[in-house]
């Protein structure tokens, strides 16, 4: 039995970009019916909370918008939708503003009582808000605070999207939505919805998102017809923690070490960034320094644990311990002391570039469907700056509930039919009916290392050809892999479900990292090496009867051009 659910503005995900679409589409009208569906604990899961380093906004000269877009684009390789970045350079501020003076966040403030902003990688200007380095923490107890006020916002907890629902005329109609807790599945019928999730990947062997995250919004959208963009550009941020034998191995230490003057060293003791960026050296783009680590630790160059060493103590254990402080005490929970000597780190998989096509507004290609934050691509382009995820998250979350909270009134409550949603629960439930198998979480350690060796900071086509056998392997294998115990809070069944839409995303990572015959970004060929980039394209991917279609598209350089339209880090022309 199916239970069934009405509502007029469907939030799919409580990270940034959730809960700022539930608050401003509250906000707009309080007769709305506003319903948040959260994989975790409202305002404690996802990975908006993890963020430690900080918020990018333009707050005073000599920094300007222009620069902000500049950099952004130059980051990314200027393959970002340029619309969507100019969209987050202006609408940063006041939304670093709102956060303040609407939902109480309080950032570090200077001596003379302005915010604080400190540098971040890659970016022109010191234009990083923080709260120490738990940033996200400041956040998203705010925004939760916030939500849990608003009498027309419903929280369901313990609960995941499994499926996208259409009406008769294929517009968007809600979700199918599992309570983890009971086993239940609810058919949540709404007037406009939103897919923000947060990307999450989590299919690889070392990672610093939050292990709840299964990229379940790319596999919804796939599943849904959707067009996506630049999957192959996913970030590896080059700091996490190496802890040998722990799970915490990836744990990020954040940029702001980097930007405060920290310096990175190999097993020999040198400054290896003199080789790729002798100008920015730590302070370059997270991509260049992740694959230098990468680089040095496979020319036998590493520290004892196969990683490099960042050492922040020449700044002194007092600056260290005041400005850093969640850093410090991560370290010491490991036996390392962050302020007082080098500590071990490598390359962990942080971040998705690549999403769902949206336009500035948030929509999709489905009418009545919305997208926000990580689920998204285009933003980002082959390359996210530090301190641009959570604006990006916060900025088009907003945006996404201004919308849809004028949207919702004129569309009626879409009808769904019993049909398709039992059909998704039967494929859903198979695992259960099945006889159990030990096979699930051999298949999950499989995917994560095909995912990390193959499809990882360097790549060619040869080992892309490969992980795709093995990546198909592994998805007919889950077919008729069977998981013991009833529906109800199960946690192999979750693992299940979580490796499903964890196998899809894979795939279309390999898929458009095989189709994208250049380097650029963080997407490393070293069979189409560095210096000799193709034309600017953005690689799409989309489900067309029943199997992936790749294909590319000429990026739209509507207010900047890399001079020559060659390479990322030249000089730019800014349009009207």
């Amino acid at each position: 039995m199916i239970d069934t659910a009405e509502t007029d503005v469907l939030i799919l995900g409580a990270g940034g970009a959730g809960l700022c679409a539930a608050l401003h589409a509250a906000d707009a009208s309080p007769k709305l019916r506003v319903t948040v569906v959260v994989k975790g604990l409202l305002g404690r899961a996802g990975c908006t909370r993890m963020v430690q380093g900080g918020y990018n906004a333009v707050l005073t000269e000599p920094d300007s918008l222009e620069a902000h877009l500049l950099d952004t684009l130059a980051g990314g390789g200027f393959i970002n939708d340029q619309e969507l970045v100019w969209t987050l350079v202006t609408e940063a501020p006041r939304r670093a503003l709102e956060l303040e003076w609407r939902y109480g966040c309080l950032f570090d403030r200077t001596r003379e009582g302005r915010i604080h902003q400190k540098p971040f990688a890659g970016q022109s200007h010191d234009r990083t808000i923080h709260k120490g380095d738990l940033t996200g923490i400041e956040i998203m107890n705010r925004l939760a605070e916030q939500t849990q006020a608003r009498p027309n916002i419903t929280g369901l907890e313990e609960c995941r999207a499994v499926e996208l629902l259409r009406d008769d005329a294929g517009r968007a109609a809600g979700a199918l939505v599992l309570d983890i807790r009971t086993g239940r599945f609810i058919a949540v019928a709404a007037r406009v919805t939103l897919l923000a999730t947060g990307g999450g990947p989590t299919m690889y062997r070392v990672i610093a998102c939050s292990a709840d995250k299964a990229a379940d919004g790319i596999a919804l959208a796939y599943r849904a017809g959707l067009s996506l963009r630049d999957m192959e550009m996913v970030q590896f941020h080059p700091t996490g923690l190496v802890i040998p034998g722990s799970l915490m191995t990836g744990a990020l230490l954040e940029e702001g070490l980097r930007g405060a003057g920290g310096h990175l060293k190999n097993g020999l003791g040198e400054r290896f960034m003199e080789r790729y960026d002798p100008e920015r050296m730590e302070r370059s783009t997270r991509d260049l320094v992740a694959r230098a680590a990468f680089l040095e630790v496979a020319e036998g160059r590493g520290s004892p644990n196969g990683g490099v060493w960042i050492d922040v103590s020449h700044l002194g254990a007092e600056v260290v311990e005041k400005n850093f402080r969640g850093m410090v005490k991560r370290c010491r929970d490991f036996g390392r002391d962050l302020a007082r000597g080098p500590v071990e780190v490598g390359p962990t998989t942080h971040f998705m570039m690549g999403g769902v096509v949206i336009d500035t507004t948030c929509r999709t290609a489905i009418e009545g469907l919305f997208a926000a934050g990580e689920d998204t691509g285009g933003v980002h382009g082959a390359n996210r700056l530090g301190g641009n995820g959570v604006a990006e998250s916060t900025v088009f979350g907003g945006i996404a509930g201004d919308v849809m909270a004028e949207a919702a009134p004129g569309r009626p409550l879409p009808r769904i039919t019993s049909a398709s949603l039992e059909a998704a629960v039967r494929r859903l439930t198979a695992p259960l009916a099945r006889a159990a198998t030990g096979d699930l979480y051999d298949l999950q350690r499989g995917l994560r290392e095909v995912m990390w060796e193959k499809v990882g900071l360097v790549r060619d086509a040869r080992e892309l050809t490969g992980a795709l056998d093995a990546i198909e392997r592994i998805a007919e294998r889950l077919e008729g892999v069977g998981v013991p115990g009833g529906p109800a809070f199960n946690l192999a069944w979750q693992d299940w479900l979580n490796l499903e839409s964890q196998t899809t995303a894979a795939r279309l990572i390999a898929l458009s990292a095989l189709a994208r015959r250049e380097s650029r970004g963080a997407h490393f060929r070293r069979d189409f090496p560095a210096g000799a980039p193709g034309p600017l394209v953005s690689v799409r991917v989309q489900e067309r009867a029943g199997v992936p279609a790749v294909w590319e598209e000429p990026v739209a350089l509507t207010r900047a051009t890399p001079k020559g339209a060659v390479a990322a880090s030249s000089m730019v022309e800014i349009g009207d």
